[in-house]
């Protein structure tokens, strides 16, 4: 994709690129304006996104133009820029990652090959982490071929082939020649820099190709399936299991609202519906590896509670606080670190808790199947799922001054029972099955009775209520109802009269905290799409599925929510959510493979 050369605001035309231990975000002008070391929830020593002054550029005099993509099925970025004279180069980003001595190589390490494509280009490579977000320069020491920069705590080091002195000086060079930058731990090189980046290359793209050829895709839309799926292993803190939310923090979900929040935790929810996407690409090892997070989460909580989110290194305190270092994006504060939906009680998790370990059960293909220790221990699960679903909680959307008996809570309270009676038939337990599928009963005639409003003609917010929420068309997703249900076909009809903006859904009606939202949030109109799908109208959801296709940025990635009028992305981003949409929705709509043999 091509653009002119923009650094006068921030935009969210990012790429990513990580390796499941770290991760990082780079704009279309070849700026790391975004990576938190020594894991997601860091400390983000390049943080320009948020405007502080950690930046990691390679700037061009001259600057006309740049085209930046992926190479095909990696995680390989390359973005070519322009100068005004016709002069051109490539930089190559990426983090390795690759097996080596029979396990994943993932270090805390980015690399970047700068390449002259015509002529000889005239660059600057401006260096500056900044540590304790923002607040400490480092102090920096250099050798013949590196650079270090000792922070709080943190050193990294630039080993590079270019002159030394011009990285320090911030000089500008003619580049006549391949330049590499490798930036990570303080460590010693084992080979030159130059054949070092270009074994960790070549190495990368022969792990993520073959990583993408193992993916069951659909016949249809399988660029963004395969870019969505990578997105989301990239989100995988592998050492633990944990999936973030997000790679960043405090991106405003829109212009000036305040709604900016810290997202590189794993969320419960949020991880399930990553589980589940890459499953249905038979992409398990995600997985395996969050059930083992899981049950970690599960074994340390006290008296059966389980938060919403936790630090994906099992961390269950995430203090949330205004950081004043930092101006936030495009100047939009507060800049957030923690989040305190950790003290939230949000009901719903317990469903998502067991809907992510479910098929652990039943697949044949897993090294380690789950078993009835696995079961037993979800079962603790499903006691509080059926003693709290018409107990009031924040719900799903995480409201910070009001608590009510959320639909989209007991749902999910539903599901974690009505899952558990199908675990046990499935270890062959009769006596479970049924005393499980007895409270998921019980459970779903209180939400048929407390949830439907005769004069809205819709499934509502809230036990008693009279508010439309999006959340609701989850019923589909979880296998609630019938999808030819009169009540659930009216639901959709009205959900989408009045919160359906062309082709975008907004999350809900009703002010709150912050008043009304002023942007649709994506996966709330993927929740549309499936549904419409699974109802039969699906030349409808193919033509929503399209228009939101269109609103990725020029290399795939979703963030959390779109203007509706002007079509920018907002709020925090990759969102995987949004990402998993993307994949559910291409899976539900694709011709089959069928159709075109």
């Amino acid at each position: 994709m091509i653009a002119k050369s923009n650094t006068s605001r921030g935009t969210l035309d990012l790429g990513m690129v990580g390796n499941c231990a770290f991760g990082a975000l780079i704009d279309r002008n070849a700026e790391v304006v975004w990576a938190c070391l020594p894991r997601f929830d860091g400390d983000p020593v390049f943080n320009s996104l948020l405007g502080g002054e950690g930046r990691f550029a390679i700037e061009v005099e001259g600057l006309a133009e740049t085209r930046q993509s992926y190479d095909a099925n990696t995680a390989i970025l390359r973005t070519e820029m322009v100068d005004d004279q016709g002069q051109s180069l490539e930089v190559t980003d990426f983090a390795p990652r690759f097996l080596s001595r029979g396990r994943v190589f993932r270090p805390l390490t980015l690399v970047r090959r700068l390449r002259p494509i015509s002529g000889s280009p005239k660059v600057r490579i401006v260096l500056r982490p900044r540590f304790d977000w923002n607040g400490v320069e480092p102090q920096i020491t250099h050798g013949s071929n590196h650079i270090r920069y000792v922070g709080s705590g943190y050193t990294l080091r630039l080993t590079t082939s270019a002159p030394v002195d011009y990285v320090r000086q911030g000089t500008s060079f003619l580049l006549d020649k391949p330049v590499s930058l490798i930036l990570g731990p303080d460590e010693t090189l084992d080979a030159g820099v130059d054949a070092k980046a270009f074994e960790f290359e070549r190495e990368t793209a022969d792990y993520w190709r073959v990583w993408s050829r193992r993916l069951a895709l659909p016949l249809e839309w399988q660029d963004a399936v395969i870019r969505s799926a990578i997105t989301l292993k990239l989100c995988v803190f592998e050492e633990t299991g944990a999936i973030i939310a997000a790679l960043t923090s405090s991106l405003p979900e829109a212009a000036d609202s305040g709604r900016n929040w810290d997202y590189r935790y794993c969320w419960l929810r949020d991880a399930f519906f990553v589980v589940r996407a890459l499953n249905s690409l038979s992409e398990v090892s995600t997985m395996e590896s969050y059930v083992g997070w899981l049950n970690n989460v599960i074994s340390t909580a006290k008296n059966g509670h389980l938060q919403p989110v936790y630090g994906i290194g099992l961390e269950s305190e995430l203090t949330e606080h205004i950081v004043d270092t930092l101006p936030g994006y495009r100047g939009m504060g507060p800049v957030r670190r923690g989040n305190q939906a950790y003290e939230h009680y949000q009901n719903d998790v317990y469903g998502n808790a067991i809907l992510g370990a479910t098929q652990a059960f039943l697949d044949a293909r897993l090294f380690r199947k789950a078993g009835i220790d696995d079961f037993h221990r979800l079962e603790r699960l499903g006691e509080r799922a059926f003693e709290l679903f018409d107990v009031p909680d924040a719900g799903m959307w995480e409201l910070r001054t009001r608590a009510q008996v959320h639909t989209s809570s007991s749902l999910m309270c539903w599901a974690a029972c009505d899952r558990l009676a199908k675990i046990a038939r499935s270890l062959g337990n009769a006596s479970r099955a049924r005393f499980w599928a007895e409270r998921a009963d019980t459970i779903r005639q209180r939400i048929l009775e407390e949830t439907w409003n005769p004069d809205r003609g819709a499934f509502v917010d809230s036990f008693g209520g009279r508010n439309l929420d999006a959340s609701v068309l989850l019923m589909a997703e979880v296998g609630f109802l019938p999808l030819d249900d009169p009540r659930f076909v009216s639901t959709v009809e009205v959900l989408e009269r009045t919160l359906a903006d062309g082709p975008h859904m907004r999350r809900y009606e009703a002010p709150d905290d912050f008043g009304q939202p002023e942007t649709a949030f994506n996966i709330c109109t993927f929740w549309r799409i499936d549904a419409l799908s699974r109802m039969g109208r699906k030349e409808e959801a193919r033509e929503i599925f399209e228009a939101i296709l269109a609103c990725r940025n020029h290399v795939g990635l979703l963030s959390e929510d779109i203007h509706v009028e002007t079509g920018e992305l907002w709020g925090n981003v990759p969102q995987t959510y949004s990402m998993v949409g993307i994949i559910n929705g291409a899976v539900r709509l694709s011709a089959p493979w069928e159709s075109a043999i």
